[in-house]
């Protein structure tokens, strides 16, 4: 889509935030005070930088204030969807909100966006389970929150409007950072490799990736309003480029976010090992910008489960990435997912992950016991494994990636490291806590002037999974 259909849209939605910010002025005369938002994050990166947007929209609406749940005017919850367990969470939290809506909360309105809601049935079930849900859309339209929310005011109904796939991506519309000193960055959306585990290419839809000009015009004003570090995103980033009209690889992408002044850190996720380039790995040996971190999903040890995961490499040929980036970045931290329990799984095949776990020796594993969802492959496929013998084995698999990861999350006491200092010490007042580039928290004593410098600290004492830190002179 060219840049001319951007604008139109986003000035569209820029109407509906004035229309909008005229029914919350009414409100809020109402009310004798500001209007108070909740936004509700469920998932992974891509949700954690939509709700940012989503609260920016909020906010220019006339939403200024964040509240807690019960205490807030408009309720957002952006939900996840990758396990069924996710799904159960949102009932439980909204029937919980239907509470304090009728007990001390009568004018709050109640929003579910996100994938679950890509979802017909789930959809089907707020219409009929939770008729007190004001609003309900997508993972495809978060841009037009502000024209949903008028139609919700002026209409007094709820309002649902779920689409099953765009190629609309819209520019330059408010957002709302966590921090003012990083960022996420939206590449792409949508995902086309269609694992035979995973609802996600249902829910986001096919790839499309953003002009490398508007990715590199956002980065610019990241860094005019201070940021240092940004993240990259996309559900599988080694494939971006491929849909614009001159292709373009992520590597090169890579190259050109590093000569934005200003942006100290660069970080990326998530990457599929199967169309992991050598010119990639070539541009993280060269890079003086880019973290010593990388996210590989390996997702099973085994060849035979990852061709009927629909994963396209083998255990073998992940090996050899993990061999190419080490031997590129040295002193690389690499971090991976691992389901345990696919259908058909065998012990010869869990031994095969245990093997590749030794064999790597990750710094960290996000450890999954494999969840049917509906109207993906694997969930018709015959042999589920036994709830038994997957807990055993999620078990097992667990403490093997505990003790590794002590084992190496230690190497570094002793150096003297640039930290990103984030925040103050949730525990400890007078230290604050940062990370590292491969990032490896780090807590030291310090004020919150450090907040948002990237500053040198002594790594004096491993803790397993963060360092305790000396401010180097």
């Amino acid at each position: 889509m060219n840049q001319e259909k951007h604008t139109e849209e986003g000035l569209r939605q820029q109407e509906f935030i004035a229309k909008m910010r005229k029914i919350a002025e009414k409100k809020e005369k109402a009310l004798g005070r500001k209007l108070r938002f909740h936004i509700e994050t469920f998932g992974c990166q891509m949700n954690a930088r939509d709700s940012e947007k989503l609260s920016g929209i909020l906010r220019e609406i006339g939403y200024v204030e964040e509240a807690k749940e019960e205490q807030a005017d408009f309720v957002l919850y952006n939900t996840c969807t990758v396990r069924e367990n996710a799904n159960l969470r949102i009932y439980g939290r909204l029937g919980t909100l239907n509470s304090v809506k009728k007990r001390s909360n009568p004018g709050l309105k109640i929003a579910v966006c996100g994938c679950m809601m890509q979802e017909p049935d789930e959809v089907q079930t707020i219409r009929e389970k939770y008729r007190f849900v004001n609003l309900v859309f997508g993972t495809h339209n978060i841009f037009r929150l502000a024209e949903l929310m008028y139609r919700m005011e002026t209409e007094e109904r709820m309002v649902i409007e779920v689409w099953e796939g765009t190629d609309e991506i819209v520019e330059d519309l408010p957002a709302v950072r966590k921090y003012p000193f990083k960022s996420g960055v939206n590449i792409m959306f949508g995902c086309n490799n269609f694992c035979t585990y995973c609802i996600v290419p249902y829910v986001r839809g096919r790839e499309r990736s953003r002009n490398p000009l508007d990715i590199i015009r956002e980065i610019e004003q990241l860094s005019k309003d201070g940021v240092k570090e940004v993240m990259l995103l996309g559900q599988n980033v080694n494939s971006y480029g491929k849909t614009l009209p001159e292709p373009l690889s992520f590597s090169e992408l890579l190259r050109e976010v590093e000569k934005v002044p200003g942006i100290e850190r660069i970080r990326f996720m998530t990457s599929h090992p199967k169309d992991l380039s050598d010119d990639l790995i070539e541009v993280l040996g060269s890079s003086e910008k880019i973290c010593s971190h990388f996210h590989l999903p390996l997702q099973s040890g085994s060849s035979r489960l990852l061709e009927k995961m629909n994963r396209h490499y083998t255990k073998e040929r992940y090996l050899e990435i993990v061999e190419k980036l080490r031997r590129a970045v040295p002193d690389i931290s690499i971090t991976t997912d691992i389901i345990v329990g696919f259908p058909g799984e065998t012990e010869e095949d869990f031994l095969e992950t245990l093997d590749v776990v030794r064999k790597v020796r990750f710094d960290s594993a996000f450890t999954f016991i494999y969840s049917k969802r509906t109207g993906t492959p694997a969930a018709k496929m015959p042999d589920q494994v036994p709830e038994d013998i997957v807990k055993d084995r999620f078990d097992r698999l667990l403490a093997l990636v505990q003790t590794i990861g002590q084992e190496v999350s230690g190497r570094d006491v002793g150096r003297t490291l640039p930290v990103l200092v984030e925040e103050q010490n949730r525990q400890d007042p007078h230290m604050v806590s940062g990370r590292l580039s491969n990032n490896t928290m780090v807590h030291f004593k310090g004020g919150t002037d450090l907040v948002g410098s990237i500053v040198p600290v002594k790594l004096i004492e491993s803790k397993g999974f963060y360092y305790i830190g000396e401010l180097s002179e």
